[in-house]
């Protein structure tokens, strides 16, 4: 059955003022159509489920409102910040699915790419944890399923007939066609501490590697690096893909020979700059699957020599990882990253490689972020025993296999020099399974 043909305003407003709202992460959200919604000013009980907000609008700080958020971005801390009503849910990115089929939304909202010759609406850059809920609500006659079909949204695809990473207009309740465009992010430029980062976690990273990478400054300048030395015949299977990811292939460094879903570089969802957005549109070299296919581990020990390389905020002497809080306080999430970090840690030939300046500056005070013991209040994001390679601009500790000691003099040496003492005092309170705590 054809779908409704609605502008943003008149889908906006078959949402009821009590009602429940799904949304993909990301750049899958509707730009117009969650504009269209902050515009309404009715709703007395309206729970919107999301993560990582990629669109600017009203309809979280309108009162009646509350976001439910799977991952924190600036939109979220700024929201938060404003005394919004937004709550964060401890998940990793498999997670979400299972979670919205558990308290499936009403209405199911996403983004995609204009209808093909055949009526087939693209994902576009993102697929998720939400492809299956989408699905579900296009076939529940009690359910609402709200495509935009965007302009600006590049055509993407994904392995057929599974994994089609599309729908089709007879599965979509309403369609609104507008000429939005996705969020474009400006490509991190790298300064002279990433490039000694990458300097040293490039040693680890052999010609042939399946590579997964996140976004930002540092994982930019080891993929830059990667581009522009010698060596090549890269895989890719990451979760995000980024600009760093489209320059490897530009390079003619990626083969995909990786022993898993050969021939196409896998990921589940893509942000970046507007060339990147370009450079996919059109591209079948780039296969956008589903989060619990991509972030599996079978999936991620089925490739060969996988590296994989995630940030981190701080690290103690013990190895443990705090990535998604400050001062407890949530900054972004966990994602996918303990899948990244913690499957690599299961074979000989996978490596796992968390990348960090060794300092930050907070009010003025430059502070180690390796610390000998987390604070009251810090929150964990990954556990001591999953952790492989901590690399900084002094160099890599290699942690797997060594004692509280010894990894508290391995961590030390990569510590800013200013702070490597109080490291290895607590390291040497830490031998033989004492605290480090003095």
């Amino acid at each position: 059955m054809p779908p409704q043909m609605l502008s943003p305003h008149d889908a906006a407003a078959l949402v009821q003022p009590r009602d429940t709202i799904g949304l993909p992460l990301g750049p899958g959200q509707p730009p117009a159509l969650l504009q269209a919604l902050g515009e309404r000013d009715d709703f007395v009980d309206l729970r919107v489920a999301g993560a990582l907000l990629a669109v600017g609008t009203e309809l979280f700080s309108r009162p009646g409102v509350h976001y439910l958020s799977g991952f924190f971005g600036p939109f979220e801390r700024a929201l938060r910040d404003q005394g919004a009503n937004i709550s964060f849910a401890p998940a990793d990115f498999r997670r979400f699915a299972p979670l919205l089929r558990a308290r499936p939304p009403r209405v199911m909202v996403t983004a995609a790419a204009p209808p093909d010759a055949d009526g087939w609406c693209s994902l576009s850059l993102h697929a998720g944890g939400t492809i299956g809920e989408l699905v579900l609500a296009g076939e529940d006659p009690d359910r609402l399923l709200i495509v935009e079909a965007g302009d600006g949204f590049p055509q993407t695809f994904g392995l057929a007939p599974e994994h089609r990473h599309a729908l089709h207009v007879d599965q979509i309740d309403v369609l609104v066609r507008t000429p939005s465009a996705p969020l474009a992010l400006p490509e991190a430029a790298a300064g002279d501490v990433d490039e000694a980062i990458a300097g040293h976690a490039r040693r680890f990273i052999p010609e042939g590697a399946t590579l997964q990478t996140g976004i930002g400054s540092i994982p930019s300048a080891i993929a830059t690096r990667l581009a522009t030395d010698e060596g090549g015949g890269y895989g890719l299977h990451s979760e995000m893909f980024t600009d760093g990811c489209m320059r490897l292939h530009q390079a003619g460094k990626v083969t995909n020979r990786k022993g898993h879903l050969d021939g196409v570089s896998v990921t589940t969802f893509a942000f970046g700059s507007q060339e990147l957005y370009d450079w996919l549109d059109g591209n079948r070299d780039i296969a956008f699957l589903p989060v619990e296919v991509v972030n599996a581990p079978e999936a991620i020990m089925a490739n060969r020599d996988m590296i994989t390389i995630n940030g981190a905020l701080a690290v103690d002497i013990h190895g443990q990882i705090v990535a998604d809080t400050i001062g407890g306080a949530q900054f972004s999430g966990i994602g996918g990253s303990e899948d990244f970090i913690s499957v690599p840690g299961l074979s000989v030939a996978q490596r796992s490689l968390v990348c960090l300046p060794a300092t930050a500056t907070v009010d003025g005070a430059v502070r180690s972020r390796i610390v000998p013991w987390f604070e009251a209040g810090a929150v964990v994001t990954t556990p001591r025993h999953q952790v492989d390679v901590i690399v900084t601009e002094f160099g890599a500790a290699e942690l797997e296999g060594l004692t509280v000691h010894q990894r508290g003099k391995a961590l030390a040496a990569v510590a800013h020099p200013d702070f490597r003492d109080e490291l290895l005092e607590a390291a040497e309170r830490a031998s033989r399974g004492h605290s480090p705590v003095a």
